[in-house]
């Protein structure tokens, strides 16, 4: 069975180079071009308002670069930086992208970067019960998680923190985006910086929550709401 096309946004100043980047998606069997533009703030335009799975990404724009562009996003979408600059390298991997290509690209290089794109796009798409499985990207790596075995978020920067029975993951999202991802019903934003499990709650105050003896800040105006849940959630 022949694998989905991945849904591929270009995004590159140079008109040249955007012409040979689109014809190397156009001649690969497993990408759909589908998107092109020239700078980063017409990509989270696109990125916000259609499905978009790979991202080939400039790095050096003007006014919001490609690194501007990755910290903004909050979606599982694959990313293969393209650049003249082989000095960025560390960093965005430090984001988790699949893979850096040098220009010009070597037509090899390029299939062997969406293999991986592929391969990784195929791991998050995998049927996982709803609500039961978080999928996130860390450490380069696309991870699926037990909900019930998350203890709280914390924001850290750019990134969050997810604190878990058996490991903290480092991932580049925002506090929105993973809240709107957890149920409801056993999550609650206590503080602008905190997320916690009701099931992991194990006392609280006025303005605090404990976890497995770590005290977590709360909002004076969560109190009724936590009260509230912790009634109805199932321990």
């Amino acid at each position: 069975m022949k694998n989905k096309c991945l849904n591929t946004l270009v995004v590159e100043n140079s008109k040249v180079q955007q012409t040979i980047i689109c014809k190397l998606v156009q001649n690969h069997e497993d990408l759909h071009l589908s998107a092109i533009c020239d700078n980063a703030i017409d990509a989270i335009r696109i990125i916000k308002n259609h499905k978009i799975d790979l991202i080939l990404l400039d790095i050096e724009m003007p006014h919001i670069n490609g690194f501007d562009l990755l910290k903004s996003l909050d979606k599982n979408i694959e990313i293969i930086i393209i650049t003249a600059n082989p000095n960025h390298a560390l960093k965005a991997f430090d984001y988790g992208v699949t893979d850096y290509l040098l220009k010009p690209v070597k037509i090899d290089r390029f299939y062997k970067a969406v293999k991986k794109a592929s391969i990784n796009y195929g791991k998050v798409c995998e049927p996982v019960e709803e609500g039961e499985f978080l999928m996130v990207r860390s450490n380069m790596k696309n991870r699926k998680i037990n909900i019930k075995e998350i203890k709280w978020v914390e924001a850290l920067g750019d990134y969050i923190k997810i604190i878990t029975e058996n490991e903290n993951l480092i991932v580049l999202s925002s506090m929105k985006s993973i809240s709107d991802k957890l149920p409801s019903d056993r999550f609650l934003r206590i503080h602008r910086s905190y997320i916690v499990n009701l099931n992991k709650v194990e006392k609280f105050g006025c303005t605090s929550v404990e976890i497995d003896k770590h005290q977590l800040p709360m909002s004076r105006k969560q109190k009724p709401k936590l009260e509230l849940l912790l009634e109805k959630v199932d321990i």
